[in-house]
């Protein structure tokens, strides 16, 4: 494998264009622990191990691009929100982050619920052997299909949507004889501090059914009406990727009120409160996420206090963490291809993957890390855009990083933190083949999902 040096753009402070980064790191070989999962580190020959097995070997058994997700991290964060919570509070998984069978399995193990928001994933789920009572059901427009499905196999719970749906699933329900649970999933009027594309309490947006103007008010008085359904609690999602719990207190506040509400109109104290998901991980070093004990510790007093303050006994409470459990466990590998400095700009430094592996930064301008994992590098830091091979302008995985200017073609560089959204969100653009997931624990690694053939591809082309 050639070391020879490339040229590179700008390496030092004091030239750097604008943009998104700080200065270079004192130490390029060094990993943080902060984005990269437990068992990440870089052995005595410099080539970077997850799980006791290094990527070189990795990359020469499965190839590259591929997801390496260190199985021993995922079930100690799923157990440290299950623990964090304890038993008298419900902690589900937001499938849509990442789900295999495997992961499944994995939750199934460690004691934490599902939940769903597709016919897809609920058959994963069901097919891995989760119990059914442990799934909840989301999604703003689940079909009749998908419905009576969820109704058939006894989920646990279905969040309602919309007006339409507390019809459509007390129908569906006296139809096949079931009393079907529910919650109703309500939009509170907070708007994280998030993107634009993945706030989702604030009324302007297809989420759920708004408290202002006793919207949500009217949807509590239809659905206790309804014989084929049992409410037990309301729903609230304010975003995601974030990192304080000011929002949920606000959220929390406006729940609550609608259940004293609902107490005084209909004598009933409901039993659940769910407060949704979206707390935020660690992508670069700036970021500076919460633990699950702080996290559950600030999301119990803030649901008391507020019940205490209207009088009513406090409900059950329930979390979705998903990017928060998969996302830190994961990194993908890539090999580098073509390189190009830019004299006075950065250097671009092409891999064998991209947006059809990542979108998250083309879609929500998302930062990433990346660190060269291959070997070290006693070079100075250059600045870097690390970008894929499809033909788009914005196909980007890391906007600006520093990587060593004795970069060459064959390394192997990983961006860490790609465990949620990453291979949910991929994509066959350009006909590319989406990469495998790897699952590595002590120092045995096992495809949990293949890699993509292009007979795969080729079998849904009818033509």
């Amino acid at each position: 494998m050639s070391r020879s040096a490339h040229p590179a753009g700008p390496r030092h402070a004091d030239v750097l264009p604008e943009g998104h980064y700080s200065a270079p790191p004192a130490d390029l070989n060094t990993l943080d622990p902060k984005v990269w999962a437990q068992t990440v580190d870089r052995g005595d020959d410099g080539v970077v191990r997850v799980g006791g097995v290094d990527v070189k070997a990795l990359a020469e058994e499965f190839g590259t691009p591929a997801y390496f997700l260190d199985e021993t991290d995922f079930r100690a964060r799923a157990r440290a929100w299950r623990t964090a919570f304890g038993p008298d509070a419900d902690v589900f998984y937001a499938g849509k982050a990442f789900l295999s069978r495997a992961v499944v399995r994995w939750l199934h193990e460690e004691g934490l619920n599902l939940d769903v928001c597709s016919g897809g994933e609920l058959a994963t789920a069901l097919s891995a052997g989760m119990p059914a009572d442990r799934i909840a059901f989301h999604g703003n427009n689940k079909s009749t299909e998908e419905i009576r499905r969820a109704v058939e196999a006894g989920v646990g719970r279905i969040v309602l949507d919309s007006f339409q749906e507390i019809v459509r699933v007390a129908h569906i329900a006296q139809e096949l004889g079931k009393r079907q649970r529910v919650q109703i999933r309500v939009t509170v009027g907070v708007e994280a501090h998030t993107h634009e594309f993945i706030a989702t309490a604030h009324e302007d947006q297809k989420f759920g059914i708004p408290l202002a103007g006793g919207q949500a008010a009217e949807a509590v008085r239809r659905a206790l009406k309804l014989d084929g359904l049992e409410l037990i609690g309301i729903h609230s999602h304010i975003g995601s990727q974030i990192f304080d719990t000011s929002g949920f207190e606000v959220a929390a506040h406006r729940v609550v009120g609608l259940l004293k509400d609902i107490r005084d109109e209909h004598g009933v104290e409901l039993p659940e409160i769910d407060l949704g998901g979206g707390l935020g991980i660690a992508y670069t070093s700036a970021d500076d996420p919460r633990e699950p004990h702080e996290i559950a510790k600030a999301l119990t007093e803030i649901v008391t206090r507020e019940c205490e303050g209207a009088r009513l006994r406090t409900p059950r409470i329930s979390v979705e963490p998903g990017r928060a459990i998969v996302g830190p466990t994961a990194f993908t590998l890539y090999e580098v291809g073509t390189i190009k400095p830019l004299d006075g700009l950065r250097t671009y430094v092409s891999v064998d993957g991209g947006m059809s592996d990542n979108i998250r930064t083309a879609l929500y301008d998302a930062e990433y890390s990346v660190a060269l994992v291959s070997r070290t590098s006693d070079a100075e830091p250059m600045l870097a855009r690390v970008v894929g091979k499809h033909c788009e302008s914005g196909d980007i995985v890391v906007k600006d990083a520093f990587l060593p200017a004795d970069l060459a073609p064959g390394d192997l560089i990983a961006v860490p933190a790609t465990g949620a959204y990453c291979r949910s969100m991929a994509s066959n653009y350009n006909h590319v083949l989406r990469p495998p997931v790897v699952a590595v624990k002590d120092g045995e690694a096992r495809v949990i999902v293949r890699r993509e053939t292009e007979d795969d591809l080729l079998r849904l082309d009818v033509g």
